[in-house]
């Protein structure tokens, strides 16, 4: 024992202050993809490219324009629409403070005259093009989208009075695998190492939804979890929150349309918070937490 004590001594202190999460992405970390909407043309190559429709065009003809829409709740972050992209159009800067109320919020929208698209050699037909029809009109790009979220170096603080104010104890989270592959796990475990400790700032992971205020859902919903999906939910005390938490539970990601996932998890019981991301960084997570305690205080 005193071995142990003596060389925590000497390794210090390793949590690191709430400033933490002002930190920028890890080299490496390709984060959502941005589009320069002064170089991209329309053409629909990043369109072709794309795995799991995220990106999406639609011809109007009798307006004569193209529409181009980016999901982040369909994206997985993989980095093949920006190759793709003859005028060099996409970048990758390491953007993950995504997380969203409403999927609306996750959606971007480009509009193109379409014969002036027609006109670019690398034009892409709209027949070898996949559409994804949206529920509701998305709003278009700007500069600042996400200038209105919190600064990310604040949220750990505010965080913390928040939860202080609203329960008086800790947030307590129950996280449910509704059929994820684990790498929104990794990053869920994380927030409770050292390095982010999230149990300074009030949150606290529970064993039973019965005891718990908010449920941290990850994956697109296996046929074999639906139901136990459902039964969590039951067991939950209101008012509670729901967070989809990964592309998959927000969309059904790169399964969206297996014969064994159900989809998103809105499919299957109300959602509060989409946090999009393949996986979505811990910070992103704080974020998205940090959103759902509004909509508690509406509750």
């Amino acid at each position: 024992m005193f071995r142990i004590l003596k060389k925590n001594i000497a390794v210090g202190k390793a949590t690191l202050p709430p400033a933490f999460v002002n930190a920028s992405a890890p080299e490496g970390s390709l984060g959502a993809p941005e589009i320069d909407f002064l170089k991209c043309t329309g053409c629909g190559k990043c369109v072709a490219a794309c795995p799991t429709s995220a990106l999406t065009a639609e011809d109007r003809e009798a307006e004569g324009k193209r529409l181009l829409h980016l999901s982040y709740g369909n994206c997985i972050f993989c980095g093949l629409c920006a190759p793709a992209c003859p005028h060099q159009a996409i970048s990758f800067k390491g953007k993950f403070d995504l997380a969203a109320k409403t999927k609306k919020e996750l959606v971007r929208k480009l509009s193109f005259s379409l014969s002036g698209c027609r006109k670019d050699a690398a034009f892409v037909t709209s027949s070898a093009l996949p559409v994804k029809k949206m529920a509701e009109e998305a709003p278009g790009f700007a500069q600042g989208d996400f200038a209105d979220r919190i600064p990310m170096r604040e949220i750990g603080s505010k965080l913390k009075e928040k939860i202080k104010r609203l329960f008086g104890r800790s947030l307590h989270i129950r996280e449910v695998d509704a059929g994820s592959c684990n790498g929104c796990e990794v990053e869920i475990v994380n927030l409770s190492n050292p390095v982010y400790d999230a149990e300074r700032f009030g949150i606290h992971f529970v064993a039973s939804p019965r005891h718990a205020d908010m449920l941290l859902v990850t994956g697109p919903v296996t046929r074999q979890m639906e139901l136990a999906l459902v039964k969590t939910y039951a067991a939950a005390p209101s008012p509670k929150l729901v967070v989809a938490c990964g592309s998959c539970a927000v969309s059904g990601g790169i399964f969206e349309g297996n014969y064994a996932t159900v989809g998103g998890v809105d499919r299957v019981v109300p959602v509060d918070i989409y946090i999009p991301g393949c996986p979505p960084r811990p910070e992103a997570i704080f974020q998205g937490i940090f959103l759902a305690l509004d909509k508690f205080r509406a509750k």
